[in-house]
């Protein structure tokens, strides 16, 4: 086994180090953002778990002027430039925070979230109580933020308050750095919270708006918000996205990375599979694997070399965005869906300035988010060999993890909307024996579900059988009487009444008829009614057949 210590769920640059922890060497950071100083806000979106916080970590501990950095720095890359290490390495003031926790069931639990984390933050800083550089008003402030007992205005204007008082404490501008600024308004726009959060929100942002107590500010998140107008009125902002160059290298491993790290940890032969489940992300000129997954998987070989490959990215990352849409997906959609599911490619126009309140005003915001949060990824336009419309990029998935929460997550969660559908129509179709009606709710239902490969009898069988389980009906699949085993057999107990099906797929649209024919004769021959016959006063056989999304049915 490798000495190796591969740092898993470590997100502290100073914890990394002083432990001798495994780091892959993105200490660059620093220097390209230095090269633009002058920038007073830099916002760089990365989806989830790409290595925001822990490249914010590294500049905290780079910069600020309570520690040292120089062991902590050594050896790596920003080292070896000697005069920008005398010119700033901690030597400023730095106030460095993350909203990451800042969540709730409403907006009163997610308030309270966030004014302990205004009031760690002002623990951290309470030397500045006991400064004789600042007054008593201000000193008595600290105090209410720390203890807290402040009003929401006082909250709003906290992070502005404590540049200027660390400025004056330390007779230098601050470098702020903000880590996952947009939690908590994604948080407040699933859960219906979002008018009083943004009204917070812009009040903290205060913080980088004509600040003359600031050096210059980094924040990160997953969204560029702009429609809120949360960053108007800011002086020299930077944005730095996926479709961007020149981060990109800092936030994902580069295959130089990730063969470098299997190297070290013996485990080259493990290279292919690594690549097929982790790589394939398109950002800027840059092709990254996410290194969540790297680090998670080359652990776990570590402890055995057997492991297989696993969605470990899934389970870190919040979803609840991506299931909100699917409520909104119309027929085009569903087609989309079914084409990367079958490893094609979609060409969408993808806006990067989005609002969480503005996320569902149209359908087309859906392909924005999944490129945005790393579901999808771009195709080189030089390798696709396609002219695109302006704004528009071509999109897969980039590979076998998230191509397994495509076809199972995703999938998923288009049945369950499937369900939610009224099918009062469907269900009186087949106690009525209106074979026909029952054919065109079938088919309308067809064409929400999301279904990829190759169309099998099983998922018809399945997809078949959910629509009436998920509504309280008795279903019982492949239930063995008379002659043989009927497909699905439904039983109203209260209505004294059953109807057995017999579920056929299709080889091509001119077969359907056929097909069904041939289920219902199977029926007639295996007997397979007669069962019920006894119990029931009414039962009712159909014969179905399904060609993707088309279907057919007859009664017998």
């Amino acid at each position: 086994m490798s000495a190796l210590k591969i740092p898993v769920g470590r997100s502290g640059f100073t914890d990394i180090r002083e432990n001798h922890y495994y780091f892959i060497d993105k200490s660059g950071l620093i220097e390209e953002l230095l090269r633009t100083d002058a920038t007073q806000v830099t916002l760089i979106t990365r989806p989830r778990r790409f290595g925001k916080t822990l490249g914010m970590s590294m500049l905290s501990a780079f910069f600020d002027i309570r520690r040292s950095g120089a062991e902590l720095f050594k050896g790596l890359a920003i080292a070896e430039n000697e005069a920008l290490c005398d010119a700033w390495m901690n030597q400023y003031p730095v106030l460095f925070l993350s909203f990451r926790s800042v969540d709730g069931l409403d907006f009163g639990g997610a308030y309270a979230q966030l004014v302990s984390v205004i009031a760690e933050l002002y623990k951290e800083h309470f030397y500045l109580k006991e400064s004789d550089r600042i007054n008593t008003l201000d000193q008595e402030l600290i105090y209410r933020i720390a203890s807290k007992k402040a009003e929401p205005e006082e909250i709003k204007n906290s992070l502005l308050k404590l540049t200027q008082l660390m400025a004056l404490h330390y007779g230098k501008p601050v470098i702020l750095l903000i880590d996952e600024y947009d939690v908590p308004l994604a948080k407040a726009s699933e859960k219906n919270y979002y008018p009083q959060m943004l009204d917070m929100v812009k009040g903290l942002m205060q913080v980088i708006k004509d600040n003359d107590f600031l050096k210059f500010a980094v924040i990160t998140g997953c969204l560029r918000i702009a429609k809120e107008s949360i960053f108007t009125g800011t002086n020299n902002f930077v944005s730095d996205t996926i479709s961007d160059t020149r981060l990109n290298e800092y936030f994902g491993f580069t295959q130089k990375e990730v063969d470098r790290l299997l190297q070290d940890a013996g485990l080259s032969y493990h290279a292919e599979e690594i690549r097929e489940w982790y790589d394939g992300y398109h950002f800027g000129d840059f092709d990254v694997y996410c290194p969540w997954d790297v680090v998670n998987h080359v652990n776990q070989l570590l402890l055995n070399p057997k492991t297989k490959p696993a969605g470990y990215w899934k389970n870190s990352s919040d979803n609840a965005i991506i299931r909100s849409f699917i409520e909104y997906s119309g027929d085009a959609v569903t087609k989309k869906f079914e084409t990367l599911l079958a490893g094609g490619t979609v060409v969408q126009r993808v806006e990067e300035d989005l609002g969480y309140d503005y996320l569902h005003s149209s359908q087309e915001n859906l392909w924005s988010i999944l490129y945005l949060t790393g579901y999808l990824t771009r195709i080189r336009e030089s390798r696709s060999g396609k002219q695109l419309p302006k704004g528009c990029l071509e999109l897969k998935i980039p590979n076998a993890e998230i191509m397994e929460i495509f076809e199972t997550t995703i999938s998923k969660w288009f049945e369950e909307n499937v369900l939610q559908w009224d099918r009062k129509a469907l269900f009186a179709s087949v106690w009525t024996g209106d074979a026909e009606r029952m054919k065109e709710e079938l088919t309308r239902l067809l064409r929400k579900t999301i279904s990829y490969h190759d169309y099998k009898e099983d998922f018809y069988h399945a997809f078949f059988a959910g629509i009436f389980a998920g509504a309280g009906y008795n279903v019982e699949s492949n239930r063995e009487h008379g002659e043989g085993r009927s497909d699905i057999v439904v039983q109203d107990y209260a209505g004294d009444r059953a109807a057995v099906f017999e579920v056929k797929y299709s080889k091509s649209l001119e077969k359907l008829s056929g097909d069904c024919d041939e289920a219902l004769q199977q029926m007639d021959d295996r007997m397979y009614a007669e069962e019920f016959e006894e119990d029931y006063s009414q039962v009712i056989c159909y014969g179905i057949s399904f060609y993707k999304k088309r279907c057919l049915v007859k009664k017998k």
